[in-house]
């Protein structure tokens, strides 16, 4: 931290006292406050140490109290640094009891925050006059940390197995107990979660195709089925379509109406009631959209970090990855600024510990080739950093997409699909058959394909059509 002459940092020593005290009394009171409160929240280095043994204790299934803390103290060289067992013994003393701890604990973290504050404000000044940085790029990390405080986030940087050896069997425990359950944030179609299990969190989707194959309406039949279905804010950064030409997709597919007909005016009577009942449907549904077109990875990045802080966001959305600017110096070739954008997003994924698809086109060697022209990693567009950095690529084919001569025909069909899970980095690679509604732009069920026909919209369904 940053010393300011005459100024003394926001401290609350004898309120830090109280909670050592607090959980010689009572050890179950560390339980409560140990996923909160790390050593680094305590302003006095002797109160860091002896919270630091606790925890050594309590990762050993130890009891905790004077004696075991003294001894612990005493085997690691420790005990008179901090003031001696008289200084142990006293702690006790500070407290009746352990049940304010909760509040005491509040105000050692608003304390540690408000220097956190102090240390990042002065790095601000120091890295704004070095002029160093890219001033979007120092804004960024100055943003990150920042946001760090107000998550009450500690700078993590290794840590010990046994702390993550927890959080594992935590999850797996949560496996276990759910068995057949979905673990990630569902698709919204069988064939696709029985592949991937559902979106994980701090993955790194990336959906590719070819321009007109279906990727906007494949993530908005997620968004809709997360956001209605399961109650999860998602949010969709839509760079290439307007807000209101993406909603009035998302009513179109919901309500089952021709698209095109309604932009021509020609859209009858009963349609127009649908796409009025589909707007009841979708209006509680929390999706945030961004329209900010040309926006560069910084600002979306920011942008995400707000929208998980103010709204909880569950799925984030980008529509689509080429359209983001790398905000790079001059320089760079377009391969380069798409590996920063890709390693970006992944990392944005990590940070918010939620799955980020990203809509991708593929390059037009696919139209070239000759014979089976389903997508192939190779074909994702500008780098192959996309593939490195992605957790999962699925690619879109439809083969009456390049069948021109049944063109008409099709337009009333519902037609096969693949989606093509190309990679998978903690499952299996597969494809999933879906069915495409061309006329209402929206992928169905497989059942329903076979039917020939698309269902009436219905909450009730296993495996909602959109």
């Amino acid at each position: 931290m940053l010393d300011y002459p005459g100024r003394v940092p926001p401290q609350a020593t004898e309120v830090e006292e109280a909670i050592l005290g607090a959980i010689l009394i009572d050890e179950t009171a560390f339980t409560s406050i140990m996923d909160f409160l790390d050593e680094s929240c305590f302003y006095k280095e002797s109160h860091r140490i002896i919270y630091g043994v606790m925890k050594t204790l309590y990762l050993r299934s130890e009891p905790i109290d004077a004696l075991t803390v003294t001894e612990e103290l005493r085997r690691s060289n420790q005990l008179e640094r901090i003031g001696g067992a008289y200084f142990i013994t006293g702690l006790t003393n500070k407290v009746p009891s352990a049940s304010n701890i909760a509040t005491y604990t509040k105000i050692v973290l608003d304390k540690s925050r408000l220097r956190k504050l102090i240390t990042v404000g002065g790095q601000i000044v120091n890295m704004a006059f070095q002029e160093t940085e890219d001033v979007d790029t120092l804004i960024d990390t100055v943003e990150k940390q920042i946001f760090d405080i107000a998550q009450d986030k500690a700078s993590q940087q290794f840590r010990p197995l046994n702390a993550i050896l927890h959080d594992a069997f935590e999850q797996m425990d949560n496996y276990y107990n759910r068995p057949g359950g979905l673990t990630g944030v569902p698709s919204g179609f069988q064939s696709i979660d029985h592949i991937t299990n559902g979106f994980q969190a701090s993955n790194l989707i990336i959906v590719a195709a070819r321009p007109g194959m279906g990727k906007t309406a494949l993530v908005l039949n997620v968004a809709r089925h997360a956001a209605v279905l399961h109650q999860k804010a998602v949010g969709i950064f839509s760079l290439e379509m307007s807000s209101t030409d993406l909603v009035t997709r998302l009513l179109c597919a919901e309500a089952e109406v021709d698209a095109q007909r309604l932009r021509s005016g020609n859209l009858p009577d009963k349609d127009y009631r649908k796409l009025h009942t589909s707007v009841n449907n979708l209006h509680k549904a929390n999706i945030f959209i961004d329209e900010t077109a040309g926006l560069n990875i910084l600002d979306l990045r920011a942008r995400a970090r707000r929208l998980k802080a103010e709204h909880n966001v569950e799925l984030l959305i980008i529509d689509y990855l080429q359209l983001i600017n790398a905000s790079v110096r001059s320089g760079a070739n377009r391969q380069e600024e798409v590996a920063l954008i890709s390693r970006s997003l992944k990392a944005l994924a990590k940070e918010l510990s939620i799955p980020v698809i990203a809509l991708s086109q593929l390059s037009r060697a696919v139209e070239q080739r000759g014979g089976d022209k389903r997508p192939q990693l190779s074909d994702l567009r500008d780098s192959g950093s996309i593939e490195q950095d992605a957790d999962v690529v699925m690619f879109i084919h439809r083969e009456d997409y390049y069948n021109t001569a049944q063109d008409s025909f099709n337009q009333s069909m519902v037609t096969e699909a693949e989606i093509i899970i190309a990679k998978h980095r903690n499952g299996p690679t597969d494809t999933a058959k879906l069915g495409w509604a061309r006329k209402f732009t929206k992928f169905v069920p497989m059942d329903t394909a076979h039917a020939g026909i698309v269902p009436p919209p219905s909450s009730h369904d296993v495996e909602p059509a959109f």
